[in-house]
């Protein structure tokens, strides 16, 4: 019954397609302290809109770079550009307002109270071009870091709603590496820990140090997530990418 029962074991863990891990020091030095992980782009966003409005130019396609900065989206903002047009000009009429009452109580022709009126309708239309201006500048949404589109979920032309997502991106120029290994190997991880991981993709060891550890253990796979940091350089390397990470014997 105990062979039995050891054989099962056995055979989960060799089943189990995460981990690879030796369930005794007479395990073959090539099986010994493997983990599977993925490749994962530290930037990545899904770009989305903060208006309601018509698309009209979305420059890059699904595929193509773009640098920090580019114009990703535009939409038509004549109506937002007009009021922040009118905002301005009431903005000035109050400043002359406001420095004519000034000159005024100087010739004691107004009392304190109209100055402070004409102050109070200035802070307003200051304000409230202000907030034109925001959305204004938001008519334009630039990159915010170098990367590729991911996928387009809108077109130039379409009438979009707040919040309506546009572009998936991603910068597979900053990866790092996550894995799952198993939790007995907490006390001998630790961060700048050097280790090899081999994307599937690929087949080239890629030199990696631990960065950081996760924050819990998951109780029903008794494993613990890990991030590394690259350290070889490799322009090939995209987000998505699985494959072998493999530590030291002394581990």
């Amino acid at each position: 019954m105990t062979c039995c029962v050891s054989l099962s074991l056995a055979q989960a863990q060799a089943d189990d397609p995460l981990l690879t891990n030796p369930a005794s020091p007479t395990t073959t030095a090539s099986a010994a302290y493997q983990a599977r992980g993925l490749l994962v782009a530290v930037d990545q966003a899904t770009i989305s809109s903060d208006l309601a409005g018509r698309i009209v130019e979305m420059p890059f396609r699904e595929g193509e770079s773009f640098k920090k900065g580019d114009l990703l989206a535009r939409f038509d903002c004549a109506i937002y550009q007009a009021q922040l047009a009118a905002s301005q000009a009431a903005m000035r009429a109050a400043e002359a307002e406001l420095s004519q009452n000034q000159q005024l109580a100087q010739l004691k022709s107004v009392g304190k109270h109209a100055v402070s009126l004409s102050a109070a309708h200035l802070a307003q239309s200051q304000a409230e071009s202000q907030v034109y201006q925001i959305q204004v500048n938001r008519c334009r949404i630039l990159a915010p870091f170098d990367g590729q589109v991911v996928k387009r979920r809108a077109q130039a032309y379409e009438s979009i709603a707040p919040g309506a997502p546009l572009l998936d991106i991603v910068n597979n120029h900053h990866l790092e590496i996550n894995l799952l290994v198993p939790s007995r190997w907490l006390s001998m991880l630790k961060p700048g820990l050097a280790f090899t991981f081999t994307p599937d993709e690929t087949g080239t060891p890629l030199q990696a140090r631990v960065s950081r550890l996760g924050a819990r253990i998951d109780e029903s796979s008794q494993t613990l997530s890990l991030s590394g940091v690259i350290e070889t350089k490799n322009t090939t390397l995209m987000a998505g990418m699985s494959g072998t990470a493999h530590f030291s014997e002394k581990l």
